[in-house]
């Protein structure tokens, strides 16, 4: 199981949801941390709890579906001198549920593309050949589960062509340690997935972070994050991936 105190992880999405407690989980682990969110406002109040906790914490801001906000993000990490070894693509949009769905705008695809495939995909294009060049790295991608709902096209195209990128990318890493997979969570009760989602955000952990730990060097998998709902990490690396 991979040692993440002192490394440094950029978690998007981290103001809420299964970002922020991804977050928590890994400062917890005694890695530092880069929180993401729309705006710099949003993470303030996690930042100074995970301070306490004895982690370096930075605060980045970007609207993913503005990559110009993306590329400065970027730039405003590498200008802040330390080297990122994780990064845990969790920041998504799901645009609307289109019960019509033969009336679905073009927008819907245009929106979920930018957020779910090109900004996180940028992120990795930027840190993985780092990650390469230092002989470590983990990535991991946030998918999602949902299949056969044209209700919700947009979205789950999107995140469709996240998981071929992905699955594309770890061929060409498999078998060293740097690491890049994918994670579903599962149909959780966050902003995304609802109130009537069966799962509480909480049973997504480890899962979400699994990939973060895992030393197997194989890439391009699919973490089924529910499968370790309530284990320990150490009881989810042995338990593997199936």
């Amino acid at each position: 199981m991979v040692n993440v105190k002192n490394k440094w992880a950029l978690i998007t999405g981290a103001s809420r949801g299964l970002g922020r407690l991804a977050a928590e989980y890994m400062a917890n682990a005694g890695c530092n941390v880069i929180l993401h969110s729309r705006s710099l406002e949003h993470t303030k109040e996690l930042a100074e709890r995970l301070k306490e906790q004895g982690v370096e914490v930075y605060c980045v801001e970007a609207q993913l579906e503005r990559l110009e906000q993306v590329e400065k993000m970027l730039a405003d990490i590498d200008a802040m001198g330390m080297c990122v070894d994780i990064v845990l693509n969790n920041a998504g949009l799901q645009v609307a549920y289109r019960t019509d769905y033969y009336e679905t705008p073009a927008s819907d695809y245009d929106t979920s593309f930018k957020i779910n495939t090109i900004a996180p995909m940028m992120i990795c294009y930027h840190f993985m050949p780092k990650m390469i060049e230092k002989g470590f790295g983990r990535i991991v991608n946030t998918t999602s589960g949902i299949a056969l709902e044209p209700q919700q096209a947009g979205y789950s195209a999107s995140k469709a062509a996240l998981d071929k990128i992905t699955m594309d990318l770890g061929s060409t890493v498999e078998g060293t340690d740097v690491m890049i997979n994918l994670v579903d969570p599962g149909w959780c009760r966050t902003d995304l997935g609802g109130n009537q989602a069966p799962n509480s955000p909480e049973s997504a952990i480890p899962g979400v972070v699994l990939g973060a730990f895992l030393e197997d060097k194989k890439s391009g998998r699919i973490i089924r994050a529910q499968e370790y709902a309530g284990m320990t990490m150490e009881e989810a690396i042995q338990v593997g991936i199936k």
